[in-house]
């Protein structure tokens, strides 16, 4: 009777029982027993990490043992027949693992390795669960901070550069994302928002425009220590930031507006608020690709054109140009209301020409003009301001505001009819883009200290937006994708690691063999 061939059979797991039967073992001790539960939850978060890790090393040692050795056909042509045996480190939240594998070659081209795309291995070593702690990180902390939390918090280590290159990376699928993402479904009644703002970031010295950096090298400044009343630094370059958004119409009085806007005021039935809320900022986009970018998200939401198309605007010439421009180029039909919070605070800038500043009879003199431009009004309380102006033999100086206040009407007014506005339901104030640009923008990149490259800091502000906009989830796994496609299955014949049946020749031995394809 012929004997059986003994086969090894190898317990990959063996390891990560072993560090589980021995972290047992120290809960179970006299020691352990005396500890109190911070102690515990300490021993436990280390220890447990290192099962973890042995885990997951003994899980990708049972995928290496079972992997198919078989040529493989790259997207160049060339079938890569000659096979060895390889290896890579990869830093996981858990620490640092290898990952072996089959390596395929050729004399003239490079080299593949089917169970990277299998396992969608990131070309850095830092695993896509390190990647993605880093981006959740550099969207709320300094680069330092977040080298600090990944040491503390998980089994890896970066350095600060290594934490901003993997941050650019992380947002490199950003406007593909919004680009083939499906709208949110939305009911023609509500209204569709668009609205535009910039906020200054510090930048280095080499990523000023030209402008600035001119006017920084150019100025003079009264004090060497100091900067005085009216100068600046000419450190900074614009952010344009951008926001769409659906909103329910709510129809409103002029007296319902002015009572908004007491500090105090009695309880009211809730209104709309925003829904679908994207915003979205970038630092080395011009503000007319910016723009562009809004109209292409509203776009997406409204390809019909049935809803109402609002814009909300500050007063910036250049940006209400560009808005009607790309509207104009689009054959869409838009309403643009100005920022009544800004008009109200050209209107108490004047008030003080007339009244002293905190005094009643400026609140009153700044309540009655709010009114009359909620009325529609705003030419006649323009040419009211310069009149009283220079009824009282105001000097030129003292009556700058007022003027200004009244420039800013008169220039505005098509912008300022405020009575259609409230009548069919419109929004009048730019809070969503006012916020976004604090909450976006000055809360992360106006860091002390912070000196931005634009790269580093456009792909910080991507992630602030992800995360703001509740979308980093689904953006995470559209980004794995994205890294799927790049890294491993354009290299491959048909997109397909496995894209050759093998036969073996009898010799084959592992670690170096060649294999006859069919």
């Amino acid at each position: 009777m012929a004997a059986y061939k003994t086969v090894e059979v190898v317990d990959h797991f063996s390891a990560a029982v072993a560090a589980f039967e021995k972290l047992k073992a120290v809960l179970a001790s006299s020691e352990a027993l005396a500890m109190e539960h911070a102690r515990l939850e300490a021993l436990v978060e280390e220890r447990g990490r290192e099962v973890l890790r042995e885990l997951l090393q003994a899980h990708l040692d049972l995928r290496a043992s079972k992997e198919v050795r078989a040529p493989v056909q790259g997207a160049d042509g060339e079938v890569r027949t000659l096979l060895r045996d390889s290896s890579r480190l990869l830093d996981t939240i858990f620490g640092p693992v290898r990952v072996s594998r089959v390596q395929a070659t050729s004399r003239s081209a490079p080299s593949l390795h089917p169970l990277d795309a299998e396992l969608n291995l990131p070309q850095e070593m830092q695993s896509f669960g390190v990647q993605r702690r880093i981006a959740e990180e550099v969207a709320k902390s300094s680069f330092e901070e977040v080298v600090e939390v990944i040491g503390t918090q998980t089994g890896a280590s970066v350095s600060k550069r290594q934490a901003e290159k993997l941050a650019r990376r992380a947002a490199a699928d950003f406007d593909d994302f919004y680009r083939v993402r499906p709208p949110t479904a939305s009911s023609d009644a509500s209204l569709l928002v668009l609205s535009f703002d910039g906020k200054g970031i510090v930048v280095r010295k080499d990523d000023l425009s030209e402008a600035t950096r001119r006017a920084a090298e150019t100025s003079e400044h009264k004090l060497a220590t100091r900067l005085s009343k009216g100068e600046k630094r000419n450190r900074k370059r614009m952010a344009e930031v951008a926001t769409v958004y659906d909103i329910a119409p709510h129809v409103r009085t002029v007296e319902d507006v002015i009572g908004d806007l007491r500090p105090l005021r009695p309880a009211t039935p809730p209104r709309p608020r925003p829904n679908n809320k994207r915003v979205w900022a970038s630092v080395t986009k011009e503000m007319a690709t910016v723009i562009a970018e809004g109209f292409d998200e509203a776009e997406r939401r409204d390809p019909a054109r049935r809803r109402r198309w609002v814009a909300l605007v500050d007063g910036n010439k250049r940006q209400i140009k560009l808005i009607r421009a790309e509207a104009e180029h689009r054959g869409i039909e838009l309403t643009l209301v100005l920022d009544f919070i800004h008009v109200a605070e050209y209107l108490w800038k004047a008030a003080y020409c007339f009244h002293a500043e905190g005094t009643k009879g400026a609140e009153a003199w700044v309540t009655h003009r709010l009114s009359e431009v909620l009325r529609g009004k705003s030419s006649d309380v323009a040419a009211g301001i310069r009149r009283a102006a220079t009824l009282r033999g105001l000097s030129k100086t003292v009556r700058k505001p007022a003027d200004a206040c009244a420039r800013y009407l008169l220039t505005n007014r098509a912008f300022l009819r405020y009575d259609a506005a409230l009548a069919a339901g419109l929004p009048i104030a730019t809070g969503v883009i006012e916020g976004a640009c604090r909450h976006l923008v000055k809360d992360r990149m106006d860091i002390t200290g912070a000196r931005w490259s634009l790269d580093g800091a456009d792909a910080v502000l991507r992630l602030r937006a992800l995360r703001s906009c509740g979308d980093f989830d689904a953006y995470w796994n559209f980004h794995l994708a994205c890294e799927r496609e790049r890294n491993h299955l354009s290299r491959y014949a048909d997109r397909n690691p496995r894209n050759i049946k093998p036969k073996l020749a009898p010799s084959a031995q592992r670690g170096h063999l060649r294999v006859v394809s069919e």
